[in-house]
């Protein structure tokens, strides 16, 4: 049910994306101002919560994976919708927003503000996230720059 309302919307935004066989995970591509990456909707029908994920286009070798979480950790303090992981396992960072729409209807309205700002957050800090990844930028430098 609320599967069929994010690929809605989805498709009125123009986006193109693949279903995952099996799942209520669409895929898609994203190109911002600063990079490309992956975004993944992610509806979980039995618990009616809807998860939008945008994934760094890379993985964060594991020398810089403590430099990249502090850098994270600095962009989350402020954040109101959604936040940054890190997954130290493999080094995957993503954006996440995510809502409980419970038995609700979704909406349009409510999708937006979901996507958007995930998207537009990914995209603006993404060039400190790989100045710190692989360019020996301090976490404190590349936060002021991504906030200034």
């Amino acid at each position: 049910m609320h599967f069929k309302q994010v690929t809605g919307y989805l498709e009125r935004q123009g986006l193109v994306f693949e279903v995952v066989p099996g799942k209520t995970i669409a895929v898609l591509g994203f190109a911002g101002e600063n990079g490309r990456w992956r975004v993944v909707a992610d509806v979980k029908e039995d618990r009616g919560i809807v998860i939008f994920y945008s994934i760094a286009p890379v993985n964060v070798p594991e020398g810089p994976r403590a430099a990249v979480a502090e850098y994270l950790t600095r962009a989350n303090h402020n954040m109101t919708l959604g936040n940054f992981e890190l997954d130290y396992s493999d080094g995957e960072v993503r954006y996440k927003t995510s809502t409980r729409v419970g038995s609700d209807a979704l909406t349009d309205n409510m999708l937006e503000p979901l996507l958007f700002a995930n998207l537009a957050t990914m995209d603006r800090y993404l060039p400190g996230l790989m100045a710190v990844a692989f360019g020996n930028r301090s976490p404190a430098e590349a936060i002021a720059e991504a906030e200034k």
